[in-house]
């Protein structure tokens, strides 16, 4: 049995040292190098090229090296019958924690109107706020999102989370489904999508959806850049209908150099940094799925294709 590693923008070399540090008799071959497709079961993938799992007739599992699994269901002639697992670490989700805690505290201490006033030689003191009464909207409670929504409540803010079905977390006020969205939205004060990318939720953050947040809402976008109507958040932006947004994730990545975002003053933006996986952290986890589809055996943090997550 081999593992084969399709990547085509993280470097492999890494993930074949974690593994083999657990198990030294794995048989892990690289994408495109690989000499003998036939012996592949199992392949831990990110970012692969359309068609390619197509070339392992007896491939058995197929692993997200990430949290995310969207990159791998866009693939149209990707092989929906078999298992899918994605990556679930604690330390991706104190990552993730400590940026969005970043951006928060951005927002709430008003950093982005002082760095404004800096450039306008502008001295002027903004009226101080209370965590109390500032509401965190957090659009997908999955295991991020849980996470996220506790270490902000233990700030003291208030926080309220959005998903498609409906959570329970406690001392968060959790809403679900379509009919929801809007009374939820009518009270965040700072926007942040940790959603997971379904044709669903595809293009969620639009300007339907910035007219419902209160007037001068911030938003965080940590989830994809599908979830997000660029020029929709310009119009938001220009209008006034948003004070700023930070975002993480954009349709195309690297962002073209003459793409819009870059200019706005309004906007914050990094480069899908937010949660960076620690193969060492997660090799264990792999190993694992590995022996158990050897065995036979139910397999951990398998996703629903249906669902995409």
């Amino acid at each position: 049995m081999t593992i084969s590693i399709i990547c085509t923008n993280k470097d492999p070399l890494p993930w074949v040292t974690a593994l083999k540090e657990l198990d030294s008799s794995l048989d892990i071959q690289i994408w495109p190098n690989e000499g003998r497709k036939t012996d592949v079961e199992f392949a831990l993938c990110w970012n692969h090229p359309e068609g390619v799992l197509r070339e392992y007739p007896n491939l058995r599992c197929i692993c997200s090296m990430g949290a995310g699994i969207d990159h791998l269901f866009n693939d149209a002639f990707f092989p929906k019958e078999l298992p899918v697992i994605r990556i679930v670490d604690p330390l991706l989700a104190q990552s993730m924690f400590e940026y969005i805690c970043t951006a928060v505290m951005y927002y709430f201490r008003d950093l982005d109107i002082y760095k404004i006033q800096q450039y306008q030689s502008n001295w002027k003191q903004q009226p101080p706020k209370s965590i109390a009464h500032t509401t965190i909207g957090i659009m997908g409670l999955g295991n991020l999102g849980k996470f996220s929504a506790n270490k902000l409540l233990d700030f003291g803010f208030n926080v309220i989370g959005w998903s498609r079905t409906q959570k329970s977390i406690n001392g968060v006020k959790s809403y679900a489904g379509d009919e929801a969205l809007g009374e939820f939205l009518s009270q965040a004060s700072i926007l942040i999508c940790l959603l997971p990318l379904t044709n669903e939720t595809r293009g969620i953050l639009n300007l339907e959806t910035f007219n419902r947040l209160p007037l001068g809402a911030c938003l965080v976008n940590v989830g994809r850049g599908e979830h997000l109507i660029d020029e929709d958040l310009i119009t938001a932006l220009n209008k006034g209908l948003l004070r700023g947004a930070c975002l993480d994730v954009f349709r195309e990545e690297p962002l073209a150099a003459q793409h819009p975002f870059w200019r706005h003053n309004k906007i914050l933006l990094t480069p899908h940094c937010s949660s960076i996986t620690d193969p060492m952290s997660v090799a264990p986890q792999i190993v694992e799925n590995y022996r158990l589809m050897k065995s036979g055996q139910p397999l951990m943090n398998q996703v629903n294709p249906l669902r995409g997550y």
